[in-house]
């Protein structure tokens, strides 16, 4: 099947991008000589694709498709774990580990963007790494809002009351329906009620609906999670309730932050909705189009091992995560009794031979801040323990249990007090290569 436009196939490389980079040149005779790069969320500093002057490569650590050239030209990004393998990072199992801790979800809004402005580009099933991220997070957060319990609200229902009314008397449908059939103990109303069936719930209940037809179509884009076992297990809630709801009356409906779950829940609605144009039939459709999207795997990394350290240390305030002071903004400090450090996350995978010492320097310079010693409650100014964590070279192909373990770092030679750490990531079973390349 000819896709619409044409497609660069890349695999991005974890580390030394620029240096395998220079290795591969785009091979297009009628690319132009100069294209502007493309960026995440417009941030100078965050260049996702670029082609240089000699149609060598740059980029960062990003997944993803976009426009090189828009309507004619598209790049289509995915990441391996290095130039010589085939083995892809299951990145949903990522994400499904790092959302399992609820308190997680509030971190994922700068994980990846979508240029829902941008034409849609025809993809391949396999290419596309947008639809699995939405609908896993979207049943994570909605089985968090089972266990809590569903949100009861007020909504309007229209009924053909008998021998009596309530609310509002809809005047022109009474006609229509009672007075000109002579139905006169019948009164058509309109009035509010309070339950289960209000327009969240349903938005998301027509949201599972088209989510139970994708998933049986799609089972190897999520093999490595567990996402039928949870639609099972949310699913049986919401049978009470309607999936009839008006896209527009939704377009506009604000949540109240007390139930912050359920915002994030009519967010994520709302894009997987709009990602199939609000038609179910779309879920089916085998020219699958997808808009412009970027996943932040450098990102994706730094939950990955915030779910990691939730799992390790369990108590509320063990683990303080983007600590801000003065400008400066820390990854993750641990404060426990036996084991007080300075956590940095670096989606470097050098570090399993090597180090970068701007990275050394920057988390040492965190572990002397003045508001960090007074956070793990030391009275007299010390020496922190600093910890680096690298992910590993090779993939966690055997899907064995990943832990973090920091008090079994490796000392960095030369410096004191500062360690690494490394941490296997999961790994796609089965992975065939992209037919474009």
């Amino acid at each position: 099947m000819e896709l619409e436009g044409h497609f660069l196939d890349k695999r991005a490389f974890w580390e030394h991008h620029n240096y395998y980079e220079k290795e591969y040149k785009i091979n297009e005779e009628n690319l132009p000589t100069s294209l502007p790069p493309i960026l995440f969320k417009g941030n100078n500093k965050c260049v996702c694709f670029e082609i240089n002057q000699d149609k060598t490569i740059n980029n960062s650590y990003y997944i993803g498709i976009d426009w090189l050239i828009e309507g004619k030209k598209a790049v289509y990004v995915q990441s391996k774990i290095n130039k010589d393998s085939n083995e892809q990072i299951d990145y949903l199992a990522m994400v499904n580990h790092a959302i399992n801790h609820p308190e997680v979800f509030e971190h994922t809004k700068d994980l990846y963007e979508i240029k829902w402005d941008k034409p849609q580009i025809y993809i391949q099933q396999k290419q596309d790494l947008l639809t699995p991220l939405l609908i896993l997070q979207f049943l994570q957060v909605v089985k968090t809002i089972v266990k809590k319990g569903l949100k009861k609200s007020y909504y309007k229902v229209e009924n053909n009351l008998n021998s009596k009314v309530k609310g509002k008397i809809l005047t022109a449908k009474n006609v229509k329906l009672n007075i000109v059939k002579g139905g006169i103990i019948k009164t058509y109303c309109s009035y509010d009620e309070f339950g289960f069936n209000g327009i969240e719930n349903r938005l998301i209940k027509k949201t599972l609906i088209f989510i139970q037809r994708y998933l049986p179509a799609n089972k190897s884009m999520w093999s490595g999670v567990p996402l039928g076992d949870i639609f099972n297990y949310i699913m049986p809630l919401f049978s009470n309730i309607s999936e009839e709801v008006n896209i527009k009356d939704c377009k506009h409906l604000k949540i109240n932050s007390f139930f912050k779950e359920y915002k994030i829940a009519i967010n994520l609605a709302k894009q997987i909705l709009q990602r199939y144009g609000y038609n179910i039939n779309n879920v089916f459709n085998i020219n699958l189009k997808t808009p412009p999207f970027w996943i932040d795997m450098s990102k994706l990394f730094e939950l990955y091992v915030l779910g990691l350290l939730k799992d390790k240390y369990k108590g509320a305030n063990e683990i303080a995560y983007h600590f801000k002071t003065h400008g400066n903004e820390l990854d993750y400090i641990i404060n426990i009794p036996e084991y007080k450090t300075v956590v940095d996350a670096k989606y470097k995978i050098r570090y399993k031979s090597g180090v970068d010492h701007e990275d050394i320097r920057q988390v040492s310079g965190y572990a002397r801040l003045k508001k960090v010693q007074s956070f793990l409650n030391f009275k007299e100014p010390k020496l922190i323990d600093c910890v680096i964590i690298y992910p590993e070279s090779e993939l966690n192909k055997n899907n064995e249990p990943i832990t973090i373990d920091l008090q079994n770092t490796h000392e960095i030679n030369d410096y004191v007090c500062v360690s690494k750490y490394g941490v296997k990531l999961p790994a796609i079973k089965e992975w065939e290569a992209p037919l474009y390349q």
